[in-house]
C-alpha cells in the first residue's frame, strides 16, 4: 500500500470520529468551528495532493479583477518549475497608479503555437473570501467520511481557479505520458470585468491567421458537464430628462423619475412576451432571453422635482445578434413614449451600428462520457477571434470545468475534492479526443 493511501485512511478515520463527536453545522457558516484535530486532518488531505495544494495556494492569493499580479507571478513560477516554457504577455504595464496586468501563456519546449489550447481566467469578482476547509459529513449507513466529499470554500474556489488548477494538472499529466503532445495553456486577466486579457491575446501574434490551434478548451464551472451553448449579452442605460421645480408645486416641473418608471416596467415585460409580438428573442438551444434592471438613480432631494434619472439594464441573449435585440427594445420604447425624447436609450456604442454586446456562443459536444447542458452566463469565448485554418477544418471549441455555477459569485462559493479530481480526468479526456 502506498504511503499516501495509508495517510488518507488515517485521516478519514479521524474525520469520521470527529464528525460523530460533534454536532453538524452549516459547513459555510462564518460561525462554524472546527476543532484542532479535525483541522490538522483536513490540512493533510490538501498537502498530500499536488493538485489540491496548488488549488489552495492560488485561491489563498486575492486576485480581484485588476489585482491579478501576485497570483500571476505565483502561477508563472509553478509552471516554470514543471519544465514548461512560460511567457508573460503584458496587458497593462505597471505605473504609480496601476499594478501590472498580464496573461500567462505556457507550452512545452519550443512549441509556441500548439494545436490545442486550454484557457481560463485568474481574476475573481469581489469581495475576497478566505480559503477554508469544511469536513465531509459521515455516511448515514457506515458512519465513515469520504475524503472526496471534503468541501473547499472561498472566493475563486470554483470560478475559475478550480478550472485553472484542473486544466494545468491535466496538461502536465498528458505531457508526462506523451511529451510530444501539442498542447498549451492560456490564463488571462479581466474576464470578470472587461474581458481585456482575452481581447489582448486575441489581437496578438499568439493568435495568428490562420489559427495555429484546431481546438480550444475553455475552463469555467459547468458542473462537470459539456456546455452546448451560453447566452450572449447586451447592456444599456435608460435615461430620463425632466424639469426641476419645488416639490410643493410639482405641476410646474416634470419628474424624470415618474417618466422612467413606466418605461422600465415595459422593458422588463419584454422577456415575457413572444418574439412575434415584439418581445425578446428565443432560441432552440438557450430558451428565452432574460433581462435584469440592475441599478436605478435619480433626483437630488426630496423637496425637488427630479430633472434626471437613469437605470442600467443587462440582457442575456438567447438568439441572434445584440443589434437585433437593440432594435426590438428601441422599437418598444419608441412606441410607448411616442418618441417624445424625454426618455431615451444609451447603448454605449453611439448611434447606428455601434451596439456593444456579444451574441450567444455555441460549443462542441462530440466527446463521449459527458452530460450536455446549456448555461445562462457568459465567458471569454466571444473575445477570442477564431481565424480559419488553411486546411479548412473548423476550429473546435469546448466549454467545460469543475464546480457548480449556481454557487459562483456568492458568499457560499465552494467545491469538493471529488469535483476537482474528476475535472482533471475530464480535461484529459477532452485533450485525448482532440489529439
Amino acid at each position: 500500500m502506498k504511503t499516501i493511501e495509508i495517510i488518507n485512511i488515517a485521516i478519514l478515520a479521524r474525520l469520521a470520529l470527529a464528525a460523530i463527536q460533534q454536532p453538524l453545522a452549516d459547513p459555510l457558516s462564518h460561525n462554524a468551528r472546527v476543532n484542532p484535530s479535525t483541522e490538522s486532518a483536513l490540512d493533510q488531505i490538501i498537502t498530500s495532493s499536488p493538485l489540491l495544494a496548488f488549488h489552495r495556494d492560488i485561491v489563498s492569493i486575492e486576485s480581484i479583477s485588476e489585482n491579478e499580479q501576485e497570483v500571476g507571478d505565483f502561477i508563472i513560477d509553478f509552471l516554470s518549475s514543471h519544465n514548461l516554457t512560460v511567457e508573460k504577455q503584458a496587458v497593462t504595464p505597471e505605473t504609480d497608479a496601476t499594478r501590472e496586468r498580464f496573461n500567462i501563456y505556457a507550452y512545452a519546449g519550443d512549441n509556441r503555437f500548439p494545436e490545442i489550447l486550454l484557457t481560463s481566467h485568474i481574476d475573481t469578482v469581489p469581495p475576497f473570501i478566505p480559503y477554508s476547509l469544511h469536513p465531509p459529513a459521515p455516511s448515514p449507513h457506515t458512519g465513515k467520511s469520504d475524503r472526496k466529499d471534503l468541501l473547499i470554500a472561498g472566493r475563486g474556489t470554483v470560478d475559475a481557479k478550480a478550472s485553472v488548477a484542473a486544466l494545468v494538472f491535466a496538461v502536465l499529466d498528458t505531457l508526462a505520458t506523451d511529451p510530444t503532445a501539442s498542447i498549451g495553456i492560456l490564463l488571462d486577466v479581466g474576464e470578470e470585468k472587461s474581458g481585456v486579457g482575452m481581447k489582448h491575446f486575441s489581437a496578438s501574434e499568439l493568435n495568428p491567421t490562420p489559427s495555429s490551434f484546431h481546438t480550444v478548451i475553455f475552463g469555467e464551472p459547468t458542473n462537470g458537464d459539456l456546455v452546448k451553448g451560453h447566452k450572449g449579452t447586451l447592456g444599456f442605460k435608460v435615461v430620463a430628462r425632466g424639469k426641476p421645480a419645488h416639490s410643493s408645486y410639482p405641476w410646474v416641473g416634470q419628474s424624470a423619475i415618474l417618466s422612467i418608471l413606466p418605461v422600465l416596467e415595459h422593458i422588463n415585460s419584454l422577456q415575457y412576451i413572444a418574439p412575434e409580438e415584439g418581445g425578446l428573442l428565443w432560441g432552440e438551444v438557450l430558451g428565452n432571453s432574460t433581462l435584469n434592471i440592475g441599478t436605478i438613480s435619480g433626483g437630488e432631494a426630496a423637496n425637488v422635482v427630479p430633472a434626471h434619472a437613469e437605470a442600467t439594464v443587462s440582457v442575456r441573449l438567447a438568439a441572434r445578434s445584440p443589434e437585433e435585440t437593440r432594435r426590438i427594445i428601441q422599437a418598444a420604447v419608441d412606441e410607448l413614449t411616442d418618441g417624445d425624447g424625454n426618455v431615451f436609450l444609451d447603448f454605449g456604442g453611439g448611434s447606428g451600428n455601434g451596439t456593444v454586446g456579444a451574441p450567444p456562443q455555441f460549443f462542441e459536444t462530440d466527446v463521449e462520457g459527458f452530460e450536455v447542458i446549456a448555461v445562462n452566463y457568459g465567458t471569454d469565448a466571444f473575445s477570442l477571434k477564431i481565424h480559419d485554418r488553411e486546411d479548412a477544418r473548423k476550429v473546435k471549441r469546448y466549454l467545460y470545468g469543475p464546480g457548480r455555477f449556481e454557487v459562483t459569485h456568492g458568499e457560499k462559493e465552494a467545491i469538493t475534492v471529488r469535483e476537482l479530481e474528476d475535472a482533471v480526468e475530464g480535461y484529459k479526456r477532452l485533450i485525448a479526443a482532440s489529439l
